[in-house]
């Protein structure tokens, strides 16, 4: 097995420990409203607050790829200046077992800043979804390459239903043609091979031109993984990314965040 299917399989048994119960987006939108509701992560991806270029701004440990990425680990500390530095929206690893996150960093970060928070994570059951909600989740992240096509419109019609923005994540010109065809509002094209982690930037671009002239219009394109430096947040942008999602570039130099925004959006 690589990685990714080692992963899935830890994801299954994790699973598997949820409570029962029937899941509806009406189960889901009455545990969104007793939470207190939602932020807009959707909305905040069009209306960026600094730069012509939204930023998805990652809270992240650690990576089967690259170890330990941030040994001096302050979740949320390292929140709030995203926040302070112009993020348009947070993302934060809650796995536990290959990315040393939680779910109580996400709880603990929810208190902690305003922006829309989305669960990064491998979403492979549907009692995920109420568990993302309760945690504090206004977004979850669907990987088309570990689900099937039932799967996935399941869970995203289940997600959209309540009110959660569901950020589809695509890596080949199959899945994006998957996603197009769900009619997905926000679709991530992760630069990153998730079976052999390699990393190629041109990819955004190549997935991009499959997004019908017509049908660009209400939908933000994310571009996910390797991206370092303003040059690739402009290679991003002329291939049609509204949004940038960047994690380990920013988690490196926890102590120089905002200047590493700041060079990454040109504002």
């Amino acid at each position: 097995m690589n990685i990714l299917d080692t992963i899935v399989a830890q994801k299954k048994i994790e699973a598997a420990r949820l409570p029962a119960g029937a899941i509806t987006d009406s189960v889901l939108a009455a545990a969104l409203q007793k939470r207190g509701g939602r932020r807009d992560f959707f909305a905040a991806l069009q209306r960026p607050p600094r730069g012509s270029m939204a930023l998805i701004a990652e809270v992240k440990k650690a990576s089967p790829s690259a170890g330990l990425i941030c040994p001096d680990f302050d979740p949320v500390r390292i929140a709030r200046e995203y926040e302070a530095a112009g993020a348009a929206c947070l993302s934060v690893l809650t796995d536990e077992k290959f990315f040393q996150g939680s779910l109580d960093s996400l709880r603990e970060i929810r208190a902690a800043v305003k922006l829309p928070l989305l669960r990064k994570d491998f979403i492979i059951d549907q009692r995920q979804v109420l568990e993302s909600i309760e945690a504090g989740a206004d977004a979850i992240l669907l990987i088309a390459r570990i689900l099937s096509g039932a799967e996935l419109r399941h869970f995203h019609t289940l997600a959209c239903g309540a009110g959660l923005a569901a950020l589809v994540e695509v890596h080949d010109e199959a899945e994006m043609d998957q996603a197009l065809s769900l009619g997905a509002k926000l679709i991530g094209v992760n630069n990153r091979n998730l079976d052999t982690f390699t990393v190629d930037l041109a990819l955004t671009g190549r997935l991009a031109a499959r997004i019908p002239a017509g049908a660009r219009e209400g939908r933000v394109l994310v571009a996910e993984s390797g991206i370092d430096s303003r040059a690739d947040v402009e290679r991003a942008r002329r291939a049609g990314a509204g949004a940038i999602l960047v994690g380990e570039s920013l988690m490196r130099n926890p102590a120089g965040i905002a200047a590493k925004i700041a060079g990454l959006l040109g504002a």
